[in-house]
């Protein structure tokens, strides 16, 4: 099962990482800003749908041997649901009524919380060592 919990933490930091710093960059260099924008909105809920779904099944199966990082894990788990639910909508709210400073503060934190979320996936990485 730690192997597993190894496995799927690797994945979250992984796949948070690739995602904020090269998928989203990436969309806007090579699409229109309205296009990428839109293709953002629509990935934005599947990607945090996998951030509480790994960081999730990591927790269960770390808890038995290491139950500091299941609670990081499981606490990054559980401030993505409300990121998900209600800053991700507040953020496109902001951004469809021209908002810019509203849009700017909310995907400021957007970015800090992402940027904890990889800083405590890759703390437990490196607790599994």
């Amino acid at each position: 099962m730690e192997a597993t919990a190894l496995l799927l933490t690797a994945a979250l930091f992984g796949g948070m990482v690739l995602y904020s710093a090269g998928f989203a960059g990436f969309l806007f260099k090579v699409l229109p800003p309205d296009t990428a924008g839109s293709s953002l909105r629509r990935a934005f809920p599947v990607f945090y749908l996998l951030v509480i779904g790994f960081s999730g099944a990591a927790a269960v199966l770390v808890f038995p041997s290491d139950t500091v990082s299941a609670v990081t894990l499981a606490l990054i788990a559980v401030t993505t649901a409300p990121t998900r639910q209600v800053l991700m909508p507040a953020i496109n709210d902001a951004k469809d009524v021209g908002n810019k400073r509203r849009f700017g503060v909310l995907h400021g934190l957007s970015v800090l919380i992402t940027l904890a979320h990889i800083g405590l996936a890759g703390w437990v990485l490196v607790r599994f060592l």
